[in-house]
């Protein structure tokens, strides 16, 4: 069996993958392949995994190739944990819509910074699915890391010809965030959680089979560090009953009411940590990241390799799916698929978050029904903007583009229509190389621009570093706390966050 993986540059997230599926007695002789754009990075990962299994007694070589073919050639399994236009493009997600007052702590699932991100996914899976068909063993799955996870999983089911399943660990730290509010193990309380990625509700929560979904709120305010840190979500529970699985980073972006006025975000943020709703928070741990893994990189090879056993598995699904579907143990998890009726009152073609199991026959989703009328109403505003990114990435379209980007609750809170529009004129240029699809509009984009400019009509810049930056930490100033880097860069750069 060949498993590939794709972006297999990221610090953290290949080799932490890796090592999950390692873990698993029968797969101790299985092929690995890592493909990336980036020589150096992949190389630099392609060690530090390469020594973690001579260190665990293992025969694999991985196979580490640029050519992405080469690594799919026979692949059972392909794993994207990509970022397309890496942390430039991430940039101009995150700064471009700033200028227009849109601040976003994250902008990689949702809002302007999401919807673009997709269309460059769109631009590259159309490529790595037309390869995975044609070269990868019949049936191979897609196993899809990459964000904006339901987008990203909506394209290549719909248009890509690969079953795609979208992994995310939004639902595993939620249940464990629950779990601590109650007083209990992780393990003790059973969760039944469903929606979209990124919005999934934690419709059943039982202990012993009691429900406790009425008692959570109280427990959740209870906590000192929860109360202080997840000020949108409890909000959010307030007053549509149920918690969500996204942070309070996150969510904000969801929605319409809690980052449209730069004065009132401190209101509803911790800056304890970026996934409290730090401006740009994501953007700056993952430079920070990138910058101290390639400054520090022979140090890491001088750290303990990972040990491959069963105990030091993370919650990430993707190997435990790979384990249930080769060896017929069962599993149980959350996965992103395409709703086909699980979701009674989401669409049958949005891609939604639910409960699956796995064993040899495959992955078998249970029909949830309907989810409660409010939760169902704040996932189907972030349908539409997803339905509408995809097609507009598919067939680069301008208007569906524009229109996704109109719908988006923040980006419309936040801006009138001219302002979007030319906030969209400003992202399609300033991302042009990897947005091939839009290249006729790209070039339209810069001559209303000009126009614009030249006519008096162009609509000036905000001038703000965010109402809740904060500063990008230089080598030399991470030097100062060498573990805290360490710790960050081998958390931060992966796509799944």
């Amino acid at each position: 069996m060949k498993i590939a993986f794709i972006g297999a540059g990221s610090i953290g997230f290949t080799r932490r993958l890796l090592a999950d599926i390692l873990s698993v007695p029968e797969f101790r002789d299985i092929e690995v392949a890592f493909t990336d754009i980036n020589p150096r990075n992949l190389d630099m990962v392609t060690q530090l995994c390469q020594r973690d299994i001579s260190s665990n007694g293992l025969g694999i070589k991985i196979q580490s190739t640029l050519d992405r073919r080469e690594a799919f050639k026979n692949a059972k399994y392909v794993i994207s944990c990509v970022r397309i236009g890496m942390l430039e493009a991430f940039t101009k997600d995150i700064e471009i819509p700033l200028r227009y007052g849109v601040d976003q702590c994250v902008g990689d699932t949702l809002c302007a910074g999401g919807v673009m991100y997709a269309q460059r996914d769109i631009a590259a899976f159309e490529g790595f699915c037309k390869d995975i068909r044609e070269v990868a063993l019949p049936g191979c799955m897609l196993l899809n890391y990459s964000n904006p996870c339901a987008m990203v999983t909506w394209y290549c089911n719909k248009y890509g010809g690969v079953p795609t399943v979208g992994l995310c660990h939004g639902v595993q730290g939620g249940h464990h965030l629950i779990a601590k509010a109650l007083g209990l193990k992780q393990e003790e309380v059973d969760i039944i959680c469903a929606g979209i990625n990124h919005m999934t509700w934690y419709i059943s929560v039982k202990h012993n089979g009691e429900e406790l979904c009425g008692k959570l709120l109280s427990a959740l305010e209870a906590d000192p560090d929860i109360a202080r840190t997840e000020k949108v979500r409890i909000d959010i529970m307030k007053h549509f009953g149920y918690f969500s699985t996204e942070s309070n980073g996150h969510l904000s972006e969801y929605v319409p009411w809690y980052r449209k006025h730069t004065q009132n975000i401190h209101k509803y943020i911790d800056l304890s940590s970026w996934i409290h709703g730090e401006t740009g928070g994501y953007l700056r741990v993952c430079t920070e990241g990138r910058t101290w893994f390639e400054t520090d990189f022979p140090n890491w090879l001088s750290q303990p390799p990972f040990e491959y056993a069963a105990d030091k598995r993370s919650q990430e699904h993707g190997s435990h799916i790979i384990e249930a579907l080769e060896t017929g143990r069962i599993y149980r998890g959350h996965f992103n698929v395409v709703n086909n009726g699980a979701i009674t009152n989401l669409p049958d073609d949005c891609v939604v978050e639910v409960p699956g199991y796995v064993d040899k026959n495959g992955i078998s989703i249970p029909r949830v029904g309907d989810l409660p009328l409010g939760c169902a109403a704040l996932c189907n505003s972030n349908v539409s903007v997803q339905r509408l990114a995809v097609e507009a990435g598919v067939r680069g379209d301008i208007t569906l583009l524009r229109q996704a980007m109109l719908m988006d609750p923040l980006t419309g809170a936040a801006c009138e229509p001219d302002a979007i529009l030319q906030m969209t004129d400003e992202m399609l240029i300033e991302e042009a190389e990897w947005l091939p699809q839009y290249a006729p509009e790209i070039e339209r984009a810069k001559r209303r621009i000009a126009a614009a400019k030249a006519e008096g009509t162009f609509i000036p810049p905000i001038v703000t570093e965010g109402a809740a930056r904060l500063h990008t930490k230089t080598v030399e100033e991470m030097r100062l706390d060498r573990a805290a880097a360490y710790k960050n860069a081998a958390a931060a750069d992966k796509a799944a966050k």
